[in-house]
């Protein structure tokens, strides 16, 4: 099944949509099946859509649980949103939120490191770290069934945009893209909100084995753009991580904070919610609200991923040889 050139507007939108649901059907026949037709290869994936609290203690015990309602449903991967312990702090410039960020290993590692040994699950969280005085990173940890940090991964990518002004706070990473057994039923992939736009972020995980790329993330509207500009920004945040999970062949999964935290002397952020679960074909396995907490629990069947791979098979045609230029800020 291939996409083609050569076709009108209308005729490659069938195509597509024929694809995709050829795509769907066979990823329902195939994969290693029991005998009472289920595959082996489910993994059940737990996102955490919360509101924040000025308190970070009031936000690690939500966050606990949250993690716990989400494993009781049966998550074996439960990731929380970015910088879940506070407030979104980036709206302002103030040197005073420095004391929000912690050692790694630290306080909430501490925590959710006993819970994940507690319910056999594995946690993905985004934590403020303080790495050195000076300097610190927008970091998120993966902690294995027994609780211990099994990889980190520090944001790469950070914007410096009205009311979110992290370039202030973070360093950017240095520990490269990267993808975490950590003992779980699939190879987990982490990224961290602003690195969503970038297709070199996704891509670089997914070729280190990622079968799950997380996000996790604070993206909101500025409320006196929401009319005009709220859905197409919210379309294209969506759209972006969608087209992530075609070109690689994984799951994405994306869970945001939600509700309005203010800003002294501005309208603050509405966060956006709708937070989201998307398989190796593009398609949305499901959402979450806009405006209330809520866990998502979704069974991703990782043969899905065999499937995509040999049917669109976009990794096999990349043309290694002609990209060098891919390393340059700029090709003039």
């Amino acid at each position: 099944m291939r996409l083609c050139d050569n076709q009108g507007d209308d005729g490659a939108r069938r195509l597509h949509a024929a694809t995709v649901a050829g795509i769907t059907r066979v990823m329902k026949r195939r994969g290693s099946r029991h005998k009472n037709g289920t595959s082996d290869r489910i993994v059940h994936i737990g996102l955490v859509q919360m509101r924040c609290a000025v308190d970070p203690a009031v936000n690690l015990a939500a966050a606990v649980k949250h993690v716990r309602t989400a494993a009781k449903r049966g998550a074996e991967i439960v990731c929380l949103p970015e910088l879940f312990r506070s407030r979104y702090f980036c709206q302002a410039e103030d040197h005073a939120n420095f004391a929000l960020a912690e050692t790694i290993p630290g306080p909430s590692t501490q925590t959710l490191g006993k819970l994940a040994r507690e319910l056999g699950i594995v946690i993905v969280a985004s934590l403020f770290e303080r790495r050195a005085a000076g300097v610190y990173h927008n970091t998120v940890v993966v902690l294995d069934a027994k609780g211990a940090v099994n990889g980190m991964y520090r944001k790469m990518h950070i914007p410096d945009d009205p009311l979110f002004y992290e370039k202030f706070y973070f360093t950017p990473g240095d520990l490269g893209f990267r993808a975490f057994d950590a003992g779980a039923p699939a190879r987990v992939g982490t990224l961290i909100c602003w690195d969503q736009w970038y297709p070199e972020a996704a891509r670089l995980t997914a070729l280190a084995g990622a079968e799950v790329l997380f996000y996790p993330t604070a993206i909101g509207w500025h409320p006196s753009e929401k009319v005009q500009h709220g859905e197409a920004q919210h379309g294209a945040w969506e759209t972006v991580q969608r087209s992530h999970a075609i070109a690689n062949g994984v799951f994405v999964a994306a869970p945001n904070r939600v509700g309005h935290e203010s800003h002294p002397g501005g309208d603050g952020i509405e966060f956006w919610g709708q937070s989201f679960v998307v398989d190796p074909a593009g398609q949305i396995l499901a959402r979450a609200s806009a405006d209330r907490e809520e866990i998502l629990v979704v069974p991703c069947d990782l043969a899905a991923i065999e499937t995509a791979r040999t049917h669109w098979p976009f990794l096999r045609d990349r043309r290694i040889d002609a990209y060098g230029d891919i390393t340059r800020r700029y090709a003039d």
